[in-house]
């Protein structure tokens, strides 16, 4: 079994300890670093370059986990994602996803979970947890997300083309497909259901 370099993100350093003595009873598993914040995690997978970071979502001051997450999967080709947190919504897993984790765990699964989920993100395949449906709507991609923000802003299709260096016929193919994932049909149903699934600051 081809060993899996972990980095662990979480801002409690008493869940870090208890992960770092779980997985070091682990085969095939090997820990190379910890975070404590957002900003933490992103500069040391920069720095390390783990096969997988274990990262929780609700990490205190600064970035939370799905932006740390969103800055890791841009930028670290190679670098997957696993997050590991308590919080099960539509709206955090739709989040997470869509800012490129490539699993979703919650952290009362069992130890031999959380091993072979690792093992499926190191390889690229989706890990996620049992009590996360499998189906929900499809995750808004990065493109998707900043013409969202856009709309939020109150602006027209041809400024917010201007503004994303795209054609306006981009434009309306993107929020066509925005519309279809959060299942509504006006710019403010979207931009509602987007500050109600928290998928807008």
């Amino acid at each position: 079994m081809t060993e899996v370099r972990i980095l662990l993100c979480d801002d409690h350093a008493v869940v870090r300890a208890g992960l770092l003595a779980l997985l070091g009873s682990a085969p095939g598993i090997e820990v190379v670093g910890e975070a404590g914040s957002g900003e933490e995690a992103v500069a040391t997978a920069a720095k390390l370059r783990p096969d997988v970071v274990l990262m929780d979502l609700q990490l205190g001051p600064g970035i939370d986990g799905v932006e740390a997450t969103r800055r890791i999967t841009t930028t670290l080709p190679g670098v997957r994602v696993l997050v590991l947190t308590t919080y099960d919504t539509d709206a955090d897993v739709t989040r997470a996803i869509g800012a490129g984790a490539t699993g979703y765990l919650l952290k009362a699964e069992r130890p031999e979970e959380l091993f072979a989920a690792i093992h499926a993100a190191a390889e690229g395949r989706r890990a996620l947890s049992r009590v996360v449906p499998r189906d929900r709507a499809p995750a808004l991609t990065h493109r998707e997300l900043d013409i969202l923000g856009q709309l939020a802003r109150g602006l027209s299709n041809r400024e917010i083309a201007r503004a994303l260096f795209i054609s306006e016929a981009t434009v309306k193919t993107h929020l066509g497909r925005v519309y279809a994932k959060l299942g509504v049909d006006t710019r403010a149903g979207a931009v509602a259901r987007a500050k109600e699934q928290r998928l807008l600051p």
